[in-house]
């Protein structure tokens, strides 16, 4: 009897949370292959501070720009705070500024809109419930035991469930402890002054292959640089001495797939398809019992009806 309540709980939770859940899932595969495409475009040497200084040069001489970004998979250069109303983008190839946004850069952006807040006012409370949505369906399929594994739809969804177990409670767990503010990291660093970009980037290139920059950005009154460094995207606080570490945030490079180069990227894609594939086989399941079940019933009532 539990397990009939457990299982009914199970589908209508899937069927309350389904749309919000297949955004999520679908925006989380596309940004799965973000940190995959950064990192398998880092040429080691293809960015020295040289030439970020003459681009710097060119298209920000009077020293205004507070961001700079770098998408190497689109030889992108962008530069933030030089103009009030958009980003200076760059080709870095031929120091051309570009007029046009970067189809895979702008995917990954919107994707990661969508997956974070849904563009609704009350999307960020919608993500928050839809992911705790998402541990409540795992500890519910936990709770009904272990399965039997069959060659059937029903068979396929829970062995797809039980075979990557670990992995599918971490990506949701992540994600709360992201949007909770859960870094399991020290406290941040001192503020600083600010640093001009210019000088900042020369701090980084002093300690680091410029190409493996991601971003460098002012954050809480601190200059932080993230870096790719052998394939873990690591955030260094700039200081006027130098770079200091600011600390490993796990619970964004795991559920971002940033800790170890294209694997850990890969392996979320492995993830997300594992979502997918169990929110079409859950809907299926419920389909075909909800489509049995009206003839029976409709043969019932005329049974009841026929006097005997």
């Amino acid at each position: 009897m539990l397990k009939f309540w457990l299982l009914r709980l199970h589908r209508w939770t899937t069927l309350v949370f389904a749309l919000p859940l297949a955004v999520l899932i679908i925006t989380g595969l596309i940004l799965s292959f973000e940190p995959v495409v950064q990192v398998a475009a880092v040429k080691p040497g293809s960015m020295t501070l040289a030439s970020i200084e003459a681009l710097l040069a060119r298209h920000d001489p009077e020293g205004k720009a507070r961001s700079i970004s770098l998408r190497s998979y689109e030889n992108r250069l962008s530069l933030g705070g030089v103009r009030p109303d958009d980003d200076i983008d760059v080709d870095i190839r031929t120091g051309a500024e570009l007029l046009e946004d970067g189809q895979v850069s702008n995917l990954f952006y919107y994707s990661r809109i969508i997956h974070e807040h849904l563009i609704t006012d009350f999307g960020g409370l919608v993500v928050h419930l839809s992911t705790m949505a998402m541990l409540l369906l795992i500890a519910l399929g936990i709770a009904m035991g272990w399965p039997r594994i069959q060659n059937t739809v029903s068979g396929w969804h829970k062995a797809m469930a039980w075979g990557l177990l670990p992995l599918l409670i971490l990506s949701p767990l992540t994600g709360l402890f992201l949007a909770w503010g859960v870094t399991f990291s020290g406290p941040p660093a001192a503020r600083t002054q600010p640093i001009p970009i210019l000088e900042a980037v020369r701090l980084v290139g002093a300690s680091h292959d410029l190409s493996g920059l991601v971003w460098l950005r002012n954050r809480g009154g601190r200059q932080i640089a993230r870096m790719v460094v052998d394939g873990s995207f690591q955030t260094f606080v700039v200081t006027p001495n130098g770079l200091q570490p600011a600390g490993t945030n796990w619970p964004r490079l795991l559920h971002e797939g940033n800790f170890a180069g294209i694997w850990s990227g890969l392996m979320n894609v492995v993830i997300s398809i594992a979502f997918i594939g169990l929110m079409v086989t859950g809907l299926i399941i419920w389909a075909r019992r909800t489509f049995r079940k009206r003839p029976e019933r409709a043969r019932n009532r005329i049974r009841a009806t026929v006097p005997g």
